[in-house]
């Protein structure tokens, strides 16, 4: 085990703090309108995202002094627990449900989504499996399908809820830190068939994915049904411009854009701040990029790696995929912009994430 620790990554950490404190001043810009309205009370989603950001930060500057391999130790206990919570949020009258899908856990806003703390319990578990099986992971029966049933088991819970974005942003984190570890290309290449042939299967099973994926090639073709997120978005993106109409000034918080607090927030962003101010969001995450693929290649150990691996492969498939969602490259998903997005459960966990990343940096031989 490493034991001369440094500081931790600096820019690391300033990066995810500049995205935070972005996040929090947003959230109140594009939720002021709709709070008001619904609850009297302007600063009803900021309040709750600064509450969720102080212990969120809270968490972070605890973890990165936990030294990593803790979560080695604990890492199957931790991936029963949330498997637990899987199976408990399913149960009527138990699990809450919210936007169509049941997957929430407390009492009214203060709540829990047990579906997203399972992708750490995950990463963590899978690095582990994955640092003491990498000869094995070769083998297509001995390391590659082990290591995937237990991905997909997660993930069939989790679509049982149904919440398709989470379960793909777990399964596409999971399949980067296999990759990485030293998986054959053609063991992938036929999983991927399949995976294709399944995807397609849940489209197909679901009326509302593929009125989804019609939208996000035609949205005019419904404008004010499965086309109109999409549509909202780009009315928002187009006006503003290089510069944007201003803080404050977005249109398309008038109850145009339903819930710009949460998955489409970054349509307010670009509205309000313009070409520059989206930039400087992606300039942020590309920076968090960077430090987290150093701090993986300068891991003193291969959970350390593979453990690094896996949260900054989280962070950017959100990433892509949410803005992806925004400009109307993607289908609707019901992704969440890291450390931007209003969502207690979500900031909590991507803090405790970079918690765990900032001290592996601490040992970091880079």
């Amino acid at each position: 085990m490493p034991k001369t620790k440094t500081a931790p990554d600096f820019l690391l950490m300033i990066a995810t703090i500049a995205l935070l404190t972005i996040g929090v001043i947003m959230v109140y810009s594009a939720s002021a309108v709709w709070a008001q309205y619904k609850f009297d009370d302007s600063f009803f989603f900021a309040k709750r995202q600064f509450f969720f950001a102080g212990v969120g930060v809270a968490a972070m500057l605890f973890i990165m002094n936990v030294d990593y391999w803790t979560w080695r130790k604990w890492s199957k206990v931790l991936l029963i627990i949330c498997f637990i919570l899987l199976i408990i949020v399913l149960i009527p009258g138990v699990g809450l449900v919210r936007g169509g899908a049941r997957s929430w856990l407390g009492v009214g806003a203060f709540s829990i989504q047990p579906s997203e703390f399972m992708k750490m319990a995950m990463i963590a578990f899978l690095a582990k499996y994955l640092s003491e099986n990498q000869k094995k992971i070769t083998s297509l029966k001995r390391g590659l399908v082990p290591s995937l049933s237990l991905v997909l088991l997660a993930f069939g819970l989790i679509m049982l809820q149904p919440d398709l974005g989470t379960g793909a942003v777990m399964v596409g984190t999971c399949v980067i830190m296999i990759f990485v570890s030293g998986a054959r290309i053609a063991h992938f290449v036929g999983l991927a068939l399949i995976g294709v042939a399944g995807f397609v299967a849940l489209i197909i099973s679901a009326p509302y994915r593929i009125k989804r994926i019609t939208s996000f090639l035609d949205p005019w073709s419904d404008p004010l049904g499965s086309g109109f997120q999409i549509i909202q978005s780009l009315y928002a993106i187009g006006p503003g411009g290089l510069l944007g109409l201003g803080f404050g000034e977005s249109r398309q918080k008038y109850f145009y854009l339903p819930e710009p607090q949460t998955d489409f927030i970054f349509a307010i962003i670009t509205e309000e701040l313009g070409f520059i101010g989206g930039a400087v969001i992606i300039l942020l995450f590309g920076i968090l990029m960077w430090r987290g693929i150093r701090v993986a290649l300068g891991a003193p150990d291969l959970f350390g790696s593979f453990l690094a691996v896996g949260i900054i492969a989280m962070v950017a498939i959100q990433v892509m995929i949410n803005i992806g969602v925004v400009i109307g490259l993607m289908p609707v998903t019901g992704i969440t912009l890291p450390f931007i997005s209003y969502g207690g459960s979500s900031l909590t966990l991507m803090l405790v994430a970079i918690g765990v990343l900032l001290n592996i940096s601490r040992f970091s031989r880079l």
